[in-house]
């Protein structure tokens, strides 16, 4: 879309953040050169960094940097410098929350990538993922069993036989105006890519997971060019690793969403090659890598940044529009494992022809491929 304005907020924060931040920088360059557009970058501090300078994890300057954007980009936060504080100061709780609840961030997408040329990483038996994997988690962010209410414990609790029987409890409540929006995500998500949805649910126990299939269905009327099916979550968590290949986009509550997102991700092999988005209404969303800040190589030049640089893609699709941009990107992330560079993360050391780089040089590399528009989406 030549002639495109947008502004993005980075939020680089602490470890390996700055150093994989820049490499992606480095790609969107060349994006923007490519397809004529401008994109403003804000860089502003956030947690652990932002305790040091501003006291907090998410100074209301950074807040406002990022109302002023179109999308944020997402470094990482956390180290062991801050765990000493209270867990509500500490740069995750005290950063990422917060961002989901002032910006609306109610969709979270996840996908687990599996290029053809790291087969090898993936604890999976290689036939299963001979054409390489990817699957995109669709996870309901702000709802559910997490957020319900009412929830706590109560000590004074008595049993039937009138004895003292402490209990706890959590309530597993959505309503049909969220189910219904996060379902849209999915299926709109499908639309840009193989138009196929798997709902994830415990239908044959809860009735709010009637509801949700009841719901879900009702939205997917609306999308017949987009296949819906449904399935139990326990099932979904043997289908993953029986056979992933039969999945396009998930679609689960919040729970279920988190925990066969972190499945889903195990897949891969390596959380340095895992993007993710959390959406707002609308086209707002931030992106960052679904890995830490790994102090313990942060400032090595070592780090892997190509979750962080498909982050940046997933921005410029989800966000601005971009897809061709998107699939430029991931065509050159391939071509560059296809030369045999690799980071150590992802690295077997015994496939013939393989050579190790660094941080700079994977970034180098991969915004070098994309510039020379030898791949499909350029």
């Amino acid at each position: 879309m030549p002639g495109m304005n947008k502004g993005i907020a980075l939020l680089a924060g602490d470890g390996i953040g700055p150093e994989v931040m820049e490499q992606a920088l480095r790609v969107l360059a060349v994006v923007e050169k490519r397809y004529g557009i401008t994109l403003e970058k804000r860089s502003a501090p956030v947690g652990g960094a932002a305790i040091d300078s501003h006291g907090r994890a998410l100074p209301e300057e950074t807040v406002e940097t990022c109302r002023r954007s179109d999308a944020v980009l997402f470094g990482s936060v956390g180290g062991p410098k801050w765990e000493s504080l209270p867990p509500e100061e500490q740069p995750e709780r005290g950063a990422l929350l917060p961002l989901r609840k002032i910006f609306g961030l109610f969709a979270n997408l996840r996908p687990a990538i599996v290029f053809p040329q790291l087969v090898h990483a993936s604890p999976l038996r290689p036939d299963l993922l001979e054409q390489g994997l990817d699957v995109l988690v669709v996870r309901e962010l702000t709802g559910g069993i997490y957020f319900g209410t009412p929830k706590g414990r109560d000590d004074a609790a008595l049993n039937a036989a009138g004895e003292p029987d402490p209990r706890a409890y959590d309530t597993l409540v959505y309503h049909r105006s969220e189910i219904e929006r996060i379902a849209r995500v999915a299926f709109e998500a499908a639309l840009l890519r193989n138009r196929r949805v798997t709902s994830i649910d415990k239908a044959n126990v809860l009735a709010s997971m009637v509801f949700w299939r009841q719901v879900v269905t009702s939205v997917g009327a609306e999308y017949p060019g987009v296949e819906l099916t449904h399935m139990y979550v326990d099932n979904a968590a043997m289908q993953l690793v029986r056979n992933p290949a039969q999945f396009d986009v998930i679609l689960a509550g919040n729970m279920f969403g988190d925990i066969l997102s972190d499945e889903a991700s195990m897949l891969t092999g390596s959380l340095g090659m895992l993007p993710s988005a959390s959406l707002a209404e609308g086209s707002f969303g931030l992106y960052e890598p679904s890995g830490g800040s790994a102090p313990d190589i942060a400032g090595q030049g070592v780090a892997n940044p190509i979750a962080q640089i498909l982050s940046a893609a997933m921005m410029l699709k989800y966000s601005f529009g971009l897809t061709q941009a998107y699939e430029g990107i991931f065509s050159a992330v391939g071509a560059v494992l296809d030369e045999g560079y690799r980071t150590r993360d992802i690295a077997d050391g015994v496939t013939a022809g393989e050579a190790v780089i660094g941080t700079e040089e994977m970034g180098r590399r991969i915004a070098e491929h994309l510039a020379r528009g030898e791949h499909p989406g350029n």
